[in-house]
């Protein structure tokens, strides 16, 4: 998509490629969907993850995102959730919360740098009780020894990935952590939208390959255990099918 035409007198969308363009009713999928990327592209561009707080702590996610997980964790109900990546803490308070309201779980997060005052801010919040906090990188192999040892057998696992998002990094935390994950639960490769995103601000020319989706993408051709799989919705009286998400490509699911 180079160019996005929207006419509310004629409730058209009209699409242009690099050398044909579609027109849709707005009210279609294909025109919400083209418009969602737009609405992306922009949201991106203006920082618009970087404006919410949950229970008081930043959180730097899509608000749709967050709302699928939830509804997956509550499915799933995980007794440990994994997270690599933790910034200021919002998404660890956000998964504790769950875990309260469903009386079980609990949450370990790792990072390879938990700044001071991160760090005082979780473990002074109501719900630390909850998390265990681990500082190094997600692929050092002391810190995923560390994490497996905080495991005990036969407990459920669910895992968020949204640290380092190189494809390197991420297909070498696939690779670290995907023993863990439980039959029919989840490993969460995270901000793969950054495919879409070459040329915005703070992005990279490498990114078109070198991104979370890539890494999920080689990962899911050599575990033939895992799926990819958009969680099925469990409510829809719509007639859309996709998420709008920061996380394309990102579900993996243990078949076996």
């Amino acid at each position: 998509m180079k160019k996005l035409e929207i006419d509310f007198l004629t409730s058209q969308v009209t699409v242009f490629g690099e050398e044909s363009s579609s027109s849709f009713s707005i009210g279609t999928q294909e025109a919400f969907s083209a418009i969602s990327n737009a609405w992306l592209r922009s949201g991106w561009d203006t920082k618009y993850v970087y404006t919410f707080t949950w229970m008081g702590r930043p959180i730097i996610q899509l608000p749709e995102d967050m709302f699928r997980v939830q509804e997956v964790i509550y499915r799933v109900k995980p007794d440990v959730i994994i997270e690599t990546g933790i910034a200021h803490g919002g998404s660890l308070i956000f998964y504790a919360g769950l875990c309260k309201m469903m009386g079980r779980g609990r949450i370990i997060g790792i990072d390879i740098e938990i700044r001071p005052h991160n760090r005082k801010a979780i473990e002074e919040h109501e719900l630390f009780e909850y998390i265990t906090l681990i500082e190094g990188s997600s692929i050092d192999e002391k810190v995923v020894s560390k994490v497996k040892s905080l495991v005990k057998p036969q407990e459920k696992v669910f895992v968020m990935l949204d640290s380092n998002h190189s494809k390197q990094h991420v297909l070498a935390e696939l690779t670290a952590y995907a023993d863990l994950v439980s039959i029919g639960s989840y490993i969460v490769a995270s901000d793969g939208i950054m495919a879409n995103l070459v040329g915005a601000p703070r992005s990279s020319p490498d990114w078109s390959s070198n991104n979370p989706q890539a890494a999920a993408l080689e990962f899911i051709r050599q575990r033939r255990e895992f799926e990819m799989e958009q969680p099925p919705w469990l409510f829809n009286e719509s007639h859309l099918t996709e998420n709008v998400t920061y996380w394309p490509d990102a579900w993996l699911r243990r078949t076996r």
